[in-house]
């Protein structure tokens, strides 16, 4: 099972006091980045195109539990940059699962087997690991030879350990739907607990712009993947109803506070996509963030965004809400012929704000003091780490 039932059991729970509660909002997954800092440039992110000086902060262990604690959600993620970059991560995620939250550990993999004696086997503990093909296709999306082979050896490595492994995989608009169910295939036998699966969104700042999906090119691609895994047993870690939504089946606004995001910066707005500033507090960020300026048909940088970070929540809501249509899906499969749900118009939206180097500049003039700090909790990348 992708998802283990103590995980379903504790999240459902959540969801139910949040409803009961009559809360409108609610946070499902942190997103916590404790760092930008990555040991690869692969050329479809945008999360690594910040000064030397942004790149050697982390948050402090202080801060990743302070933000575990104000945010109160049940399951943890912790991407990057690289997490194993952090010189306190066994610390920071031991802490997190001695609270009893789901920490997935996202991770390349080039670091795992030297840094696995910091951690210790646990149903709270998952590692993520970053493959976005077979070898060919996911050497290309890193631009660097040998890093596929170096992962699988790692994941191999890390499950004769006990430990509980997943693939976070990202397609573009070169994805041939064959190969993709080769590597759906190929994981699968590799023994990992679950694939997660996501069209790239399209980061203002990446180097390669030619290659991310529209809408409509997402949803023909995934059908034509899913098409090919009637039948075998490609588990997710994801709702059936998000899956169903990638093909196209759906139509979902996105609930961009459902995976609320903490780095070195603040709790950024409005998602871990889009930098469009910062709040003090996961409090201010919930309440202050003006949601409805944001999202598919509202937003131009929203426009062919249906990463999970984004509408996993929604479809999760729809689950509670309607769980006949979960089963149909999950009973009948995800359908791969026919009309797809209606697109939400673009008419509306408001033109794109590009305000990242300010916001760049506006973190270099924090006072000394604060820059002190970071550097007494790790600030400073380790050269050879960073090198492997």
């Amino acid at each position: 099972m992708a998802v283990p039932l103590n995980q379903q059991v504790r999240v459902g729970a959540y969801i139910l006091k949040q409803r009961l509660l009559r809360r409108k909002r609610y946070p499902l997954v942190l997103m916590l980045e404790p760092l930008f800092r990555c040991n690869l440039a692969c050329p479809g992110c945008g999360k690594i195109d910040y000064p030397d000086e942004i790149l050697n902060r982390r948050l402090s262990v202080d801060e990743c539990i302070e933000a575990v604690e104000e945010c109160g959600a049940p399951v943890v993620s912790i991407p990057g940059g690289e997490p194993l970059l952090h010189k306190e991560i066994g610390e920071i995620v031991e802490e997190i699962v001695k609270r009893k939250r789901f920490v997935y550990l996202c991770t390349n993999a080039l670091l795992l087997e030297k840094k696995l004696h910091l951690f210790k086997p646990s149903p709270f503990l998952t590692f993520s690991v970053h493959l976005d093909g077979l070898e060919d296709e996911h050497d290309h999306a890193v631009d660097q030879k040998g890093v596929f082979q170096r992962a699988v050896k790692a994941i191999k490595r890390v499950k004769d350990e006990g430990f509980r492994v997943n693939i976070n995989c990202t397609l573009f608009n070169n994805a041939e739907p064959e190969r993709v169910a080769e590597f759906f295939d190929y994981v699968t036998e590799l023994g990992v607990e679950g694939i997660t699966v996501s069209p790239g969104y399209a980061y203002e700042r990446a180097p390669d712009q030619e290659h991310f999906l529209t809408r409509r090119a997402t949803k023909t691609l995934f059908r034509d993947v899913f098409r090919r895994g009637k039948g075998k047993n490609w588990e997710f870690s994801q709702s059936s109803l998000f899956l169903d939504f990638l093909a196209g089946n759906q139509t979902y606004h996105c609930t961009p506070w459902s995976n609320p995001t903490r780095n070195v910066f603040g709790w950024q707005r409005p998602c871990y996509l889009l930098n469009e500033g910062y709040a003090p507090s996961f409090t201010a960020l919930m309440e202050s963030t003006d949601w409805v300026s944001y999202g598919t048909g509202n937003y131009e940088k929203c426009a062919n965004c249906m990463v999970h970070c984004g509408y996993e929540g929604t479809a999760v809501e729809d689950t509670l809400k309607r769980p006949w249509r979960a089963l149909k899906v999950a009973l009948g499969g995800i359908r791969t012929e026919g009309d797809m749900a209606p697109e939400i118009s673009l008419e509306k939206q408001r033109p794109a704000e590009f305000i990242f180097d300010k916001l760049v500049e506006s973190a270099m003039s924090e006072p000394a003091g604060d820059k002190a700090a970071q550097k007494a909790t790790g600030a400073k990348a380790d050269s050879s780490q960073a090198a492997e």
